[in-house]
């Protein structure tokens, strides 16, 4: 009798905070913003996180070409770039954010433009950045759920409380250089800063579905 064919794996990651600056604190050193300071790593409530970041550029006359403007100086974090091409010489990845396609792309250039999952802005003729339409609620979760139904095993990582919902339904996962907040909230994950770990324990994670 032949035995059954390894398991088909996929890693999905966050973006900012694992492979990239995290954009909106880079905009509010611009500007001398405090409160675009505040990230999904201090803010469960998504909705009320942009809320409160679209009415602080509007209110100080920020315009997305501003924010594109600040995000064309960023660069990826230091070792991401070769963290990723291994990566993506063992498996395939998704890459899931909760940023937008307006402001990522300089940013995935330089990353070789692996494939990413994000939302988008809307923007008024002038420029001025209005609401944003998601692609879907809970989009990280359900991709993770979606991946599963087309039969993937699911390595998920990230580093805020938006990726706990792709964690914890992922097949494993872990934090990736999460704060001691969320570290401590959710002491039952694993919790990596060096990309060499993160690799290890994915590398070990396909091994196991074969």
């Amino acid at each position: 009798m032949s035995s059954a064919p390894p398991e088909q794996c996929l890693v999905t990651l966050d973006v900012e905070g694992v492979l990239t600056p995290e954009i909106w604190i880079a905009v509010a050193d611009q500007f001398g913003i405090e409160g675009l300071k505040r990230t999904t790593k201090d803010e469960p409530n998504y909705q009320l996180l942009m809320d409160s970041r679209i009415n602080l550029i509007n209110a100080n006359n920020i315009s997305l070409q501003d924010i594109q403007s600040v995000i064309s100086s960023l660069s990826p974090l230091d070792g991401a770039s070769d963290f990723l091409n291994d990566l993506r010489s063992l498996v395939s990845v998704v890459l899931l954010s909760d940023t937008f396609e307006e402001f990522i792309q300089p940013l995935m250039d330089q990353l070789g433009n692996p494939l990413i999952l994000c939302h988008r802005l809307i923007v008024d003729p002038n420029g001025a950045i209005t609401g944003f339409m998601e692609r879907i609620p809970n989009q990280k979760f359900n991709a993770v759920r979606s991946f599963q139904e087309l039969n993937y095993r699911v390595f998920a990582a990230g580093d805020s409380y938006n990726d706990l919902s792709m964690i914890d339904q992922a097949d494993a996962g872990l934090l990736f250089r999460a704060p001691d907040h969320v570290k401590s909230e959710r002491s039952d994950l694993v919790c990596h800063d060096d990309y060499s770990d993160l690799l290890n324990s994915i590398a070990s994670f396909i091994e196991s579905s074969n």
